[in-house]
């Protein structure tokens, strides 16, 4: 399998990965209530609640990711520059998330605009398609 597709699984699992972290520890609220976790979440606030924010951003943006990355790998496009920038996707959601967490609007907005570039660039090197 190649690290692309590895990067497609990674991508997957960092939402929850995201959210894991506004459940964990001891809130003002209590602790995570597992019986009404939905409803827990949409009462924290602070960091926790830009945890939940980054979380929902990552599983609104992994359909696209995803499917330029298969797009990219079996329509063509040079293995190398695949990976290359299913890494770079990987590390922009890194970023974006640290962003979020910190509260640094401004430059998460920026980085999430670098990952729509990593998305869009992803479907610009395959040849079936290409602009």
């Amino acid at each position: 399998m190649s690290i692309a597709f590895w990067c497609i699984f990674a991508a997957g699992m960092m939402p929850g990965v995201t959210s894991l972290f506004a459940k964990l520890g001891k809130t003002d609220i209590g602790h995570f209530d597992n019986n009404h976790p939905r409803e827990w979440l949409a009462r924290v606030g602070g960091w926790r609640a830009r945890a939940v924010a980054a979380s929902q951003n990552g599983f609104e943006g992994f359909p696209l990711y995803a499917a330029a990355v298969i797009i990219a790998q079996f329509g063509g496009a040079e293995q190398g520059n695949v990976n290359m920038l299913a890494l770079a996707y990987i590390g922009v959601r890194i970023v974006f998330t640290i962003c979020y967490l910190q509260n640094w609007a401004t430059l998460r907005s920026l980085v999430w605009v670098a990952g729509i570039g990593v998305i869009l660039t992803l479907f610009c090197i395959t040849p079936a398609i290409a602009i």
